[in-house]
């Protein structure tokens, strides 16, 4: 063999070499992969994770399984996620209940830092204030007056204690100094339930839930809690807007996997969320329900979670909120 032969021999040896490891190293679920989302269907976390199901089962070439284990606002599908095999056919869905507020009021039996890894941002959305048709406000001025008439006794449902639309309906309480009384549920759906039914007057609710029931007239809109208004919504003023100047009250989802799951595994699982979130049809799916698709990587996922506790865990102490 001349040198010329010998070097084209070692390079051809070289690049299986070097090619050998990246294609080990390429990971794909061998069973269907488990998204945990840690409300009950009929929500805007369940709505989300349904709408993504059929990209992400066929990009990964496995089927995605929705599985709801609601209750403690998040907190019980995080336990869950915490003790999965870190072996990325478990998932679930992050929020500011669980990853942010729970940890600041309760034991919670994890450490968001230490036993998640953050893959990517799913979405942001706005919250909404509505109200039952037999309600005497169709503005945000005349609910707040009808409210401190009251003194106390209007009652509005969240998702959870903690929860995103508590949260915005102390904000609202704390800025106007008009006190209310919040209603706890287990998630979206049944609060919307109620609500529609005549058992609650008000929900502070995500947006994505309430939308069509706005649009059909059952519930009265009052305003939406972001800094914008909402697509889907666009004659539904905001807070701010429409009279607590200053106010700003956002929600989010996201991604998390056990946190000892193999880099290669999170690196596969963040680039199929991420592309099925760049979908046009996923992306109107959500956008017709007040819903923005907000992809990010896992770094710009983990410092938004630390700017948000920064935000939030103040009021939190300052408002006095417990788990009780």
């Amino acid at each position: 063999m001349n040198s010329l032969n010998r070097i084209a021999a070692i390079l051809a040896a070289s690049a299986s070499l070097v090619t050998a490891p990246a294609i080990a190293a390429e990971w794909g679920p061998t069973k269907p992969v488990r998204f945990i989302v840690g409300f009950p269907p009929g929500g805007a976390t369940d709505l989300v994770a349904r709408i993504m199901q059929p990209k992400l089962s066929a990009s990964l070439g496995s089927q995605v399984i929705v599985d709801n284990r609601p209750g403690a606002n998040g907190v019980i599908a995080l336990q869950i996620l915490k003790n999965a095999e870190p072996d990325g056919h478990s998932v679930a869905m992050g929020h500011i209940g669980g990853m942010v507020i729970s940890p600041a009021i309760q034991k919670v039996g994890y450490d968001v830092y230490k036993d998640f890894a953050f893959l990517t941002m799913l979405v942001s959305l706005q919250n909404i204030l509505i109200v039952h048709p037999s309600v005497p406000a169709k503005n945000l001025p005349e609910f707040l007056s009808y409210a401190k008439a009251q003194q106390g006794k209007v009652n509005y449902a969240s998702s959870g204690v903690g929860s995103p639309g508590h949260l915005a309906g102390v904000l609202l309480e704390t800025m106007t100094k008009i006190p209310m009384t919040h209603v706890p549920y287990k998630g979206g759906g049944p609060a919307i339930t109620d609500l529609l039914a005549g058992h609650i007057p008000a929900f502070m609710a995500v947006i994505s839930t309430s939308v069509p029931h706005v649009q059909s007239g059952k519930v009265r809109a009052i305003g939406v809690t972001g800094a914008k208004r909402a697509e889907a919504l666009p004659d539904v003023p905001t807070i701010a807007e429409a009279g607590v100047k200053g106010y700003l009250a956002t929600n989010w989802y996201g991604l998390l996997a056990p946190g000892k799951t193999p880099s290669n595994v999170q690196a596969r699982l963040t680039r199929d969320f991420v592309a099925s979130l760049k979908q046009p049809d996923v992306v109107k799916q959500l956008r017709d329900r007040g819903i923005d698709a907000a992809p990010s990587n896992p770094a710009e996922y983990l410092a938004f979670v630390r700017n948000e506790e920064k935000l939030w865990v103040p009021i939190i102490k300052a408002a006095g909120i417990t788990a009780d």
